[in-house]
């Protein structure tokens, strides 16, 4: 079955490990192992990790590493062209598939180096990114990240932080709300008129950790149409970091029970982890976790909609 991953570090990877290509390598996910999981979209995310940017000028930096690694992206798309090619909407997605190629999505992980700069918001997009993870591990100029000091987990969104879910919506863009403080996600609810994104996030019932979802926000997200992907960091499935394909699928089979079939995605975050133990090694073992799932009693229907159909949806628009 056709599969569909919300989120991998792999480009910030291949930034680090320059001997590496996008090819085949020694990472996560490279398209021999994409073809292996039958993947039919994988979104690529920039990450940029602001604690290794030091000094006043570090989001402006951090603005410029963005640019450097959707080129560093697109490099790697252009040279794998027979496997795999930029998409930018929905029918490049049904296009890319009609030729047997996979479709990459561009993504920026850390909202902050807009840096109150709203126009770096249209170069972006310009550039092909068609998903902001808005906050990463620490405030920004959009709003504050989870934390488990209750007082910044209950703060929201900034004056800025609002103009840029508004433009986003404008523009088409996926809103995505992993990694932000609870009032920044109900504060993204109330003021984007479209569906939301928590790319890479998990159920926080079964793992008490706060970049995990509470019920109240699984069934929020399931309301407004958006959708959730599945998180594979050990951590985030289970407390001791120890992930299997059951415990996994726990937080699939949870999520369903409190938001139902139509908000169930996959996140892996493949490449941007290297702790706890995951008894999926690469995202060409993703078949393990489907059987684990479907045996779960998901109808096929169900199961099409996990792997790919929810994500296509929200593509869609």
């Amino acid at each position: 079955m056709k599969f569909i991953d919300l989120h991998c570090d792999t480009i910030w990877m291949l930034m680090r490990q320059t001997h590496e290509n996008l090819k085949s390598n020694s990472f996560c996910v490279d398209v021999d192992k994409l073809r292996q999981a039958e993947s039919m979209v994988q979104f690529f995310a920039c990450f940029i990790y602001m604690d290794g940017i030091a000094g006043e000028n570090c989001w402006d930096r951090g603005y410029e590493l963005a640019l450097n690694m959707i080129q560093k992206g697109k490099e790697e798309f252009f040279k794998c062209r027979d496997d795999i090619s930029l998409a930018l909407e929905f029918k490049d997605v049904v296009g890319n598939k009609e030729n047997g190629k996979i479709s990459a999505f561009l993504t920026v992980e850390e909202g902050g180096i807009l840096n109150g700069h709203l126009d770096r918001l249209d170069q972006l997009h310009g550039e092909g990114v068609r998903l902001v993870t808005l906050t990463w591990n620490r405030e920004n100029c959009i709003g504050f990240p989870n934390s488990r000091e209750t007082n910044t987990m209950q703060k929201g969104l900034k004056p800025f932080g609002i103009e840029v879910v508004e433009h986003m919506n404008d523009l088409g863009m996926l809103i995505d709300v992993s990694h932000l403080s609870d009032g920044g996600f109900w504060d993204v609810l109330r003021h984007s008129k479209k569906p939301i994104v928590a790319s890479h996030s998990n159920a926080r019932s079964l793992c008490n950790h706060p970049r995990n979802l509470t019920d109240e926000m699984i069934r929020a997200v399931a309301e407004c149409g958006g959708i959730i992907g599945t998180n594979l960091y050990p951590y985030f499935i289970q407390e001791n970091g120890k992930a299997t394909v059951e415990t996994i699928g726990d937080h699939i089979s949870y999520m369903y029970k409190i938001g139902g079939e139509d908000v169930l995605a996959i996140g892996t975050d493949f490449d941007g982890f290297d702790e706890g133990e995951l008894e999926l090694t690469h995202i060409g073992e993703m078949g393990k976790l489907y059987e684990e799932v479907k045996k779960r009693g998901f109808s096929e229907r169900q199961m099409e909609k996990i792997w790919s159909g929810n994500a296509l949806r929200i593509l869609k628009g």
